[in-house]
């Protein structure tokens, strides 16, 4: 069977990658992260939210999964 969007964003999460709503898009299709992430939530996922500024000065939303290290990848 095929994964779906929110498989296929929890694996790249649970992978450490962090993904934007168009990274989302460019790799899953998923044109409403945020809903997604919702929805991982709604199942225990513990994902972080950062707020990040891109090069044209836009704030968007940055998700990562958080396995509980700090930036060092200490406990």
């Amino acid at each position: 069977m095929p994964m779906n969007q929110n498989d296929m964003i929890l694996v790249a999460l649970k992978n450490g990658e962090r993904i934007t709503p168009l990274t989302a898009l460019e790799s899953f299709g998923c044109f409403r992260l945020s809903a997604r992430i919702w929805d991982l939530r709604n199942e225990g996922h513990p994902i972080k939210t950062k707020h990040i500024s891109t090069k044209q000065g836009k704030v968007v939303a940055e998700y990562s999964y958080d396995n509980g290290e700090d930036s060092n990848g200490l406990r």
